[in-house]
């Protein structure tokens, strides 16, 4: 029998180390005022010693003490990344024997920045089935282990960081807070990539395999966001009959500041009604997300209707409604 779906709690995590735009520009060239003016970040954290599955299991620690469950409660660990500890075994898999998810499958999803949309949609298609009582969503990133710090158009944008949710049943219907969702991929390869690994050429002994370092063009996902994304958003909240301003919050992916401002000003919506924390944590690709959310659900007040986007290297994009008034951070 269908489930309802109560989102159980929220959380984020960020390493420790705090890297300045000062501190960037003695490796590349680069200076605050350049950064600020075109990204409005100020800082950012780097993992240091710590990989994505460390990041995300000190996020599902956190997760199972504001939930009050144990770790044999959850029956599925989804894990969102673009920068895993190994190609395999999976993150995800890591994580579930670190906390002792015994009860638990688990497995990585690779859709970049859309990353956590993209798995609260997978989440919610487990707990409706009545199969599954408990999912758990992270999404992690250790970016920086995958910059090249030559690159300024890229690696100025980049932190580290780990956030997530739990998704629970409920056979109560005021527990439903899953009220809708919109997903979609326009493939392009070229606009963003990272850790690309080449075909082999030749049988010889010294083969091994290599990985590039991430890029992107930053004109063309400007403009893919200012067009493809704005116009998915205000088409999405049309075919729901809803607008922006029947929003409490809104929470988009910390791509950086100056495209926030945009939307925020196309869908004529104060800034304050979004949720942000890319000038002080960076763009931690899929994880921004969860974490902006988590910081501003622990902020005491209290938020009706959520809207989620999330856009990148795909390009994937999409978005989740959530109806969280009845949401209670522990």
């Amino acid at each position: 029998m269908a489930k309802y779906v109560k989102f159980l709690a929220s959380a984020g995590y960020f390493p420790e180390t705090v890297v300045t735009n000062d501190e960037l520009s003695q490796i590349m060239e680069t200076n605050d005022e350049w950064i600020q003016a075109h990204t409005g970040i100020k800082e950012r954290r780097y993992a240091i010693d710590e990989n994505t599955s460390d990041l995300s299991t000190k996020v599902a620690l956190k997760l199972l003490k504001q939930s009050n469950l144990q770790a044999e409660a959850i029956d599925l660990i989804i894990l969102s990344t673009i920068s895993p500890d190994a190609i395999t075994p999976s993150t995800a898999a890591i994580v579930q024997s670190n906390i002792g998810a015994k009860n638990a499958f688990a497995f990585d999803i690779s859709a970049a920045c859309s990353g956590f949309v993209y798995a609260l949609s997978i989440a919610e298609k487990y707990v409706r089935s009545g199969q599954y009582q408990n999912v758990m969503v992270i999404s992690a990133e250790v970016n920086s282990k995958m910059m090249d710090f030559t690159d300024r158009t890229s690696a100025v944008f980049f932190g580290d960081a780990a956030g997530g949710a739990i998704l629970s049943a409920s056979d109560n219907p005021n527990d439903e807070m899953y009220v809708a969702e919109k997903l979609a991929t326009k493939g392009d390869a070229d606009v963003i990539h990272s850790g690309r690994i080449a075909p082999l050429s030749a049988v010889k002994a010294d083969n091994y395999p290599q990985m590039d370092a991430f890029y992107q063009d930053g004109r063309a996902v400007y403009e893919f966001v200012t067009s493809t994304v704005l116009a998915h958003i205000q088409q999405f909240l049309a075919e729901q009959k809803l607008t922006a301003d029947d929003f409490d919050l809104i929470v988009l992916h910390q791509a950086n500041l100056r495209l926030i401002e945009y939307i925020a000003q196309e869908l004529k919506q104060p800034l304050d009604k979004f949720a942000i924390n890319v000038p002080t944590i960076g763009n931690t690709s899929s994880a921004g997300l969860p974490t902006a959310l988590a910081e501003r659900l622990s902020d005491g007040q209290t938020y009706g209707k959520v809207l989620l986007t999330g856009f990148g290297a795909g390009l994937a994009y999409g978005s989740v409604i959530l109806n969280l008034q009845n949401f209670s951070q522990k």
